[in-house]
């Protein structure tokens, strides 16, 4: 296969086998692809995008013209009415916090509509933690509609959703949870539902993994809100930091105050030479997504193949980047993620072992040689050594590299005597 690196036999014929089933998939990928990078391209164009807005800015930043115009483009890149992108947001549960404690009150209640949300969110909701200053503390009630058969229970939604119910949040991924991410058309149904109970309801969704993975984005479908991170999806690989909340122009605003400061909102905060980055990983964003699906269409093949449990197995339509792989037991998960982070261009002579990870309740594996510390765009594998024993896969900035770091994961389990 390669002069580079030592692949066995059996690995390389099921690599061979893998990538001919891909074929179809591929083809699909690369169409949603050309449409969000040409609907990204046309964005730029009509917002007149410029050397001057790559300039930085110090200080209270005020006029800062390119922090203004990216926030313009990415509007019009999700179909939304305002934007709020900024470096400063330091991950995608801080963004998601920015806007959560921006939009509710005191006294309001927040209904989570996919279950239990992602594991580090609950200190933010106030699931968990006592006196940290969550929405609980802040008396903001919470609750939630449990999945029926891992899919949206509509019924039980329409139920729930009354005039009592502030906010109905969306988790579009799926978390450390093996139920299928949702499609845009699912959080088309849901907000349909919602917004018919109650007019005045506010529909936020978590959209971290899914930006562009389809031609469409929930912000065009009747979410009111929307937060990701930079150094997922949207970030093209590309941004070093930051996050983005996107929706109604009334909502962003309120965002833009709890990020800074009442009466100020987004007319300060310098930029700090951040700019170029933040347009660069946009434009690439379509482009490095497509990547990034494509190697998990290949992992999942690929291990399929060996005989594991994959989801979403590698013919279905995916709704964002991520891929779980049934590995049966803690030995062979680990091994999986020490196999991707010795492929990995950055740390990989590192070797990951489970520790002890802040906001998690069980120790968890990490495989993450990556450019951008974090990076969920770039190729990872993680997974919390619990029952059943799956990891969690997710990015690529190109297929090759990853595809790669695949077979040196099921090199590193064979060589072990771990492989299936």
């Amino acid at each position: 296969m390669t002069p580079f690196f030592n692949i066995s036999e059996r690995i390389e014929k099921a690599s061979d086998k893998a990538l001919k089933l891909c074929k179809e998939p591929f083809d699909y990928i690369d169409e949603i692809t050309e449409y969000n990078q040409l609907k990204t391209q046309k964005a730029f164009i009509e917002c007149g995008v410029s050397e001057s807005h790559f300039n930085t800015s110090t200080g209270y930043g005020y006029g800062d013209r390119g922090r203004e115009t990216l926030d313009k483009v990415w509007a019009k890149v999700f179909g939304a009415e305002d934007a709020l992108v900024r470096h400063n947001f330091t991950c995608g549960t801080h963004t998601l916090a920015t806007a959560l404690y921006g939009v509710l009150r005191p006294g309001d209640k927040m209904l989570c509509v996919t279950g239990t949300p992602y594991d580090t969110i609950h200190g933010v909701i106030g699931i968990s933690g006592e006196g940290m200053g969550s929405l609980k503390d802040f008396g903001i009630t919470y609750d939630e509609v449990p999945l029926k058969n891992e899919r949206p229970d509509y019924d039980a939604i329409e139920s729930a959703v009354d005039d009592s119910v502030t906010m109905v949040y969306i988790q579009r991924s799926r978390g450390y949870e093996l139920r299928p991410s949702l499609s845009v058309a699912e959080i088309e149904k849901i907000s349909s539902i919602a917004k018919k109970k109650n007019p005045s309801v506010i529909v936020m969704v978590d959209n971290c993994y899914g930006e562009f993975v389809e031609k469409r984005e929930p912000t065009e479908v009747g979410a009111d809100l929307i937060a990701g991170s930079m150094i997922k999806n949207a970030g093209g690989g590309i941004a070093s930091t930051g996050g983005y909340i996107a929706g109604r122009a009334d909502l962003v605003e309120k965002c833009a105050y709890r990020l800074t400061t009442p009466g100020l909102g987004r007319e300060v905060g310098a930029t700090l030479g951040h700019n170029r980055e933040l347009f660069m990983g946009l434009f690439f964003a379509a482009h490095t997504v497509g990547e990034a699906l494509k190697s998990a269409v290949f992992i999942s093949a690929l291990f399929e193949s060996f005989g594991y449990d994959v989801t979403p197995k590698y013919d279905e339509i995916r709704h964002d980047i991520v891929q779980s792989l049934g590995l049966e037991n803690p030995d062979s998960l680990v091994a999986f993620c020490q196999g991707i982070q010795s492929g990995s261009p950055v740390d990989s002579f590192v070797l990951p072992e489970p520790w002890d990870m802040p906001g998690y309740d069980s120790k968890v594996v990490m495989a993450a040689g990556a450019f951008t510390l974090g990076s969920s765009i770039e190729l990872s594998a993680d997974a919390p050594i619990r029952e059943p024993y799956y990891a969690w896969i997710q990015g690529g900035l190109n297929f090759h590299s990853a595809k790669i770091c695949a077979l040196l994961a099921a090199q590193q389990m064979e060589d072990k005597g771990l492989l299936k």
